[in-house]
Order: structure tokens, then C-alpha cells, then sequence
């Protein structure tokens, strides 16, 4: 008898370890995608303006509202999360722009220009970033941060952005079939440059222009950048007269 009611005495023991080792992770609720997407908010709009290295999960979890712990449930490190944010526009600007590049080139064929190449490479960006809201703003300046951050934007870049420039070089090589693979890649990187200085939209030329000119207005800025670079492809990748007859 005593042997039979320590037995059903110790018999709930199984349950209770299972409910305590259950403590302290929160579930996934009704709201967890409002949540989820104020962890990304906040997140990217830190990222963006303080880089990788200066931002804590603790601090985005503040601006976010949300439990710290939440954040780390979510995304599991600062470099998850990190990623996250990278990958959430990531796909919507990839889609334009190859599109514009798949369109244009299959519009002229053997027939496609250097400026109609870098217009459809710029422009999809360039609206985006012209007529998104505050988020979008956030997510162009982070994108400039990973632009000239060493090893840059890891695999977000590798899968949304690579593809981009490959297939830009592809339709300026065949607009100009005589230019060194080389010359192409370094002009690129120059076009990237200006690129990722226009995206930060820093107010800089503001003060140097003395109000002349105004880095929000990208809607002015697009065709000049779309001229400055075909030039520049051009300058450097079309074989002078010289060149040739060595």
C-alpha cells in the first residue's frame, strides 16, 4: 500500500519537468507578425544609421517594444537578424531591376546601347527609393553601409545582388564587344560609388551647392547619373584609336 501511493505520488513528476523546461520561450502568438515586423523595423532603421557593430538586440527590442528575448527567438542572433532585414526588400528590388535589364535586352537584341543598360540597372532603384516611405529610406542607407563595408552584405547580396551586376556586365559586353572584361568591372564599381552616395542622400551637396542642388531630389538626379556613367563605361572601355593599332 505505502509502495502504491509513493508511485502514484511520483508519477506526475515527467509532466512537471516537461512544463518547466518550456519556461521562458515564448510562443508564437496571433500578433507575432506585428511584432516580427517592429523587430525588423526598428532594426533596420538602427542598422541603417548606426551600422552593424553599434547596434544591440536590447536596443532594437526598445524602439521595437518588444521583449528582448522575443527579438532572440525570432532571429536568434544580431547577425540573423541582421540578414533578415537584408532580405526583406531585398527580393522586391532584385525583381525590378532584372526585369528592367531582361526587358530591355530582349527588346533590342544585338541592338542594345550602354545607356539603356545602366537606365534600366538604376532607375527601378532609384524610384524605389524616390517614392517609398521612411522604410525604404532606412533600408537604401543600410544598403549603402554594406556597400562599402568589408565582405559585404553576405549571402543577401550574393543572392539578390550579384546576379544583378552579372547580368548589367553581360549587357554592356555585348553592347560593346570589344571592351576588356576588366574595364567593365572597375567602371561598375566606380557606377556603385555613385550609387551608394546618392542612396545615403546625406544633405552634403546641399551645403556645397549652397542650396542649388538637394540629394532628396532623385527624381533630378536619375538621368544626370544615368549620363555621368554611360560616359564613364564608355571612356573606359572603348578602345581608343591607338589602343587599337598596337
Amino acid at each position: 500500500m505505502n509502495a502504491a501511493r509513493k508511485k502514484s505520488a511520483a508519477a506526475p513528476a515527467p509532466a512537471a519537468k516537461r512544463k518547466r523546461a518550456t519556461v521562458g520561450r515564448p510562443r508564437k502568438a496571433a500578433g507575432s507578425i506585428d511584432a516580427t515586423k517592429r523587430i525588423l523595423d526598428a532594426a533596420e532603421e538602427l542598422f541603417s544609421k548606426h551600422g552593424f557593430d553599434a547596434v544591440t538586440m536590447r536596443a532594437v527590442a526598445a524602439l521595437a517594444n518588444v521583449d528582448a528575448a522575443l527579438a532572440h527567438y525570432y532571429f536568434d542572433t544580431k547577425k540573423g537578424l541582421f540578414e533578415a532585414v537584408l532580405d526583406r526588400r531585398a527580393g522586391v528590388v532584385f525583381a525590378e531591376r532584372m526585369a528592367a535589364l531582361d526587358r530591355y535586352e530582349a527588346r533590342f537584341g544585338d541592338a542594345v546601347e550602354v545607356e539603356g543598360a545602366v537606365a534600366a540597372f538604376l532607375l527601378p532603384l532609384l524610384e524605389q527609393a524616390n517614392k517609398g516611405d521612411e522604410g525604404w529610406r532606412h533600408y537604401f542607407r543600410l544598403i549603402a553601409h554594406v556597400n562599402n563595408a568589408p565582405g559585404g552584405g553576405g549571402p543577401s547580396e550574393k543572392a539578390y545582388f550579384d546576379p544583378v551586376v552579372h547580368k548589367l556586365i553581360g549587357v554592356i559586353k555585348r553592347a560593346l564587344p570589344d571592351a576588356r572584361v576588366e574595364d567593365l568591372y572597375w567602371c561598375f564599381m566606380f557606377l556603385t560609388g555613385s550609387l551608394t552616395l546618392a542612396l545615403s542622400r546625406t544633405g552634403r551637396i546641399d551645403r556645397l551647392s549652397g542650396g542649388i542642388c538637394h540629394s532628396d531630389d532623385l527624381e533630378l538626379l536619375a538621368p544626370r547619373m544615368v549620363k555621368y556613367c554611360t560616359a564613364g563605361f564608355k571612356s573606359v572601355c572603348v578602345p581608343s584609336r591607338a589602343t587599337r593599332s598596337k
